[in-house]
């Protein structure tokens, strides 16, 4: 016998970690298709709202597109990955902050500004990954909240460059004071953030993103590089905030560290459990949901976010996936009473 074959070659991941049979390409590219239709439809059908609302309900409208993306990113890290981390707002600042800099003093393009935000925050995002991602649950939430809050106050601190609580005036991206052009841009921001998240979850990452959550020891002992795929999912996450993030910086034209303070990571967290932790339309209901409710509560300040620890503990303990399951079990029923729309009704399954 030979030297090559005395060499066992550790077993790869099995063929539902990699994604399914080659036959499959073709059905996964028809699939992206219709769901890339989908969103051109949706987009083009929630475009038109500002010119039947008030500016008010438009920016209302538009932060909730802004928190869908955040949304999203975290919960690809968090809902199907595991990781639950504490510093996604502060990726979101990460973005703000140095293209609001590199803008303001450099005087470079907006969109300059807000690619290099990003890639800042994705490189920060993979440095804080490859230092806390092999910590588990509790010291990776505390470790992510130290990074965060050293963040912000290092922002804050230093007045001279960030003009710290005053806050750095901003350029805006468009020149206008009406709030249409932006809740069209975070609109298209949020459907691409769902479509790529969905597309993502049925690739081969998607595969092992559950499979580390599900059982991160059973997925190493059958190859999956754990580590690897938790890091760049922590930096996808990163992207995500970070895109949301720098727009959202030349959207308020004044930008300060209050955005990075724990009640925003606070929100975002409530808006996806709410919504349907592990869901892919969860953050998008949440979003909107928490928004609307937060816009209405408005008068109580800070104490709205009693009740909304009060409305995680609830949805939590009692129904875990969210509004996004109390639609989804409607839509079912109506399916199975009204037998002509179950055609309908069941293809919207494709996105879950």
């Amino acid at each position: 016998m030979s030297a090559e074959r005395d060499v066992e070659t550790p077993p790869g991941p099995p063929d539902v970690l990699q994604g399914g049979a080659p036959g499959q390409a073709a059905r996964r590219l028809d699939s992206f298709r219709r769901r890339l239709v989908a969103s051109l439809v949706v987009f083009v059908a929630l475009a038109w709202l500002p010119w039947v609302l008030s500016e008010y309900h438009t920016h209302i409208l538009a932060l909730s597109a802004y928190y869908v993306v955040l949304g999203v990113g975290w919960n690809l890290l968090a809902g199907y990955t595991g990781q639950f981390s504490l510093a996604h707002h502060t990726f979101a600042g990460i973005g703000a902050y140095t293209s609001a800099l590199l803008v303001h003093y450099a005087h470079v393009p907006i969109l300059v500004g807000v690619a290099a935000g990003v890639v800042v925050a994705a490189l920060a995002g993979w440095g804080l990954g490859t230092l806390c991602l092999r910590m588990q649950a509790i010291y990776l939430a505390l470790t992510t909240w130290a990074f965060a809050e050293s963040v912000r106050l290092l922002i804050t601190v230093e007045y001279q460059i960030t003009r710290g609580d005053l806050g750095l005036a901003t350029p805006v991206l468009f020149d206008t004071p009406r709030p249409t052009p932006y809740y069209v841009l975070f609109l298209a921001l949020a459907v691409a953030a769902v479509l790529v998240g969905s597309q993502i979850l049925r690739s081969r990452i998607g595969a092992y993103m559950r499979a580390i959550r599900d059982d991160e020891e059973a997925a190493a002992a059958m190859g999956v590089d754990t580590f690897k795929w938790k890091r760049f999912v922590f930096a996808t996450s990163a992207v995500y905030a970070a895109v949301a993030g720098a727009f959202y910086g030349h959207y308020v034209g004044l930008l300060s560290p209050a955005p990075m303070r724990f009640n925003e990571m606070a929100t975002i967290v409530v808006m996806v459990i709410v919504g349907g932790l592990r869901t892919p339309s969860g953050p998008v209901i949440g979003a909107v949901f928490i928004e609307l409710l937060s816009e209405l509560l408005r008068a109580w300040g800070e104490a709205r976010m009693v009740l909304f620890a009060l409305l995680v503990i609830v949805v939590a303990r009692a129904y875990p996936p969210g509004l996004a399951g109390i639609a989804r079990a409607a839509r079912d029923r109506l399916a199975a009473r009204v037998p002509a729309l179950a055609p309908v009704l069941t293809r919207r399954r494709q996105w879950e």
